[in-house]
């Protein structure tokens, strides 16, 4: 074992002799070598375990997320047009014009991609201002408890602080001009009427659940994986 893999170990050991009766010791310090969530970790030490697995995490899934493809070749996340407009994409197929409906589609999933490549600095902002309380539960919890806690106090946050973000590749990839384009086009049509429906709302909910879904994938190899624990602090807190 290398020493900077000793060192932690041997420390926390040590805080485990220290605290623990001669009964406990052996099972403090064997869940510690053992590379466990054991009893001798403190609730400080499990915190930024906890935050370092979402920072680890999230920097991975943002990479495959915006990634060229990392929207549209993912079946997990892939962005179909919205069910709201259904009745509009379906009257536009029947008149031939399914490849610019198919086209909105890709360029969601494109808008989707560039947004999420500068959705790390908001996602890590989000970690650090977690409240720890939940540390001990989250580490004892599912497989995806450290993901579905960040979900619960961060999402309005996020929301808020990615909508710009996506409005702005919207514009640049075309989603804008391609939806206007679609609508003026159907209300064209007899009873066309044009869809209630707040794009830029969508197309950043949408990106969110792709990286939360991506961000759960990465925790799930954190905690059975242990090649995937890639700094000491996660060797030492994760089973």
């Amino acid at each position: 074992m290398r020493l900077n893999r000793v060192v932690p170990f041997v420390l926390a050991a040590g805080f485990a002799l220290a605290s623990a009766g001669c009964e406990g010791m052996s099972k403090n310090v064997d869940g510690l070598l053992a590379g466990g969530a054991g009893a001798a970790l403190d609730d400080s030490t499990i915190a930024d375990g906890l935050r370092q697995a979402l920072e680890v995490g999230t920097e991975r899934a943002v990479a495959k997320t915006s990634a060229v493809g990392g929207f549209l070749g993912n079946k997990l996340i892939r962005i179909a047009v919205p069910e709201e407009l259904g009745k509009m994409t379906s009257a536009l197929r029947k008149i031939g014009m399914g490849s610019q409906v198919d086209e909105l589609e890709k360029s969601m999933n494109h808008a989707a991609e560039k947004a999420s490549a500068e959705a790390t600095a908001i996602f890590w902002e989000a970690v650090k201002g977690m409240s720890i309380e939940d540390a001990r539960v989250v580490l004892e919890g599912g497989k995806h408890s450290a993901t579905n806690l960040l979900r619960e106090r961060t999402s309005d946050q996020l929301t808020s602080r990615l909508r710009p973000i996506v409005t702005q590749k919207m514009d640049e990839v075309g989603v804008s001009r391609l939806y206007g384009d679609l609508v003026a086009s159907y209300n064209a049509l007899p009873l066309g009427q044009k869809p209630a429906m707040d794009m830029p709302q969508y197309v950043t909910s949408e990106a969110l659940d792709g990286v939360f879904t991506m961000l759960a994938k990465e925790e799930e190899k954190i905690r059975a994986d242990p090649l995937a624990r890639t700094t000491d602090l996660l060797k030492l807190v994760f089973k």
